[in-house]
C-alpha cells in the first residue's frame, strides 16, 4: 500500500500544524528527515522568519539545521559538550567542527 503522504510530506504537514497553532514553544525532533535538500533549506528559511518571538527547539543530527540557530547545545553519548553559535563551535575546532566538515563533505570539498 502506498503512502498517502509520500516523501516527507507528513512532516512538511506537521510542521506546518505546529506553526500555525502559533504555540510560543515549538519543539521538532529530526523534522526533515526524510525531505530533500532543496525542502529543507525552504522549511528551515521558513520555520527561522516564523519564529523571531518563539523558543524553537530542534533535535537533529543534520547540522545544516544548527546554522541559524541562536544557541547549539552539542550532545555526546548523553553529555553537553559544548555550546555556542554556529560561528563559536566551528572556530573552536573540536567535535562540532569535525562532525560539520564530514557532513559538509558531502556537498562540497571543504578542503578547498
Amino acid at each position: 500500500m502506498a503512502s498517502i503522504c509520500p516523501g516527507g510530506e507528513k512532516q512538511k504537514v506537521a510542521i506546518a500544524r505546529s506553526i500555525y497553532k502559533n504555540a510560543s514553544l515549538l519543539i521538532f525532533d529530526e523534522p526533515t528527515s526524510a525531505l530533500d535538500p532543496y525542502s529543507e533549506y525552504n522549511i528551515y528559511k521558513q520555520i527561522h522568519e516564523l519564529s523571531h518571538d518563539k523558543t524553537v527547539i530542534f533535535i537533529s543530527h543534520r547540522l545544516s539545521s544548527c546554522k541559524f540557530c541562536d544557541q547549539i547545545i552539542l550532545m555526546d553519548n548523553g553529555t553537553i559538550v559544548d555550546s555556542g553559535t554556529h560561528s563559536e563551535l566551528l572556530e573552536r575546532n573540536l567535535l562540532y567542527s569535525s562532525l560539520w566538515k564530514a557532513q559538509a563533505s558531502y556537498y562540497v570539498d571543504v578542503n578547498e
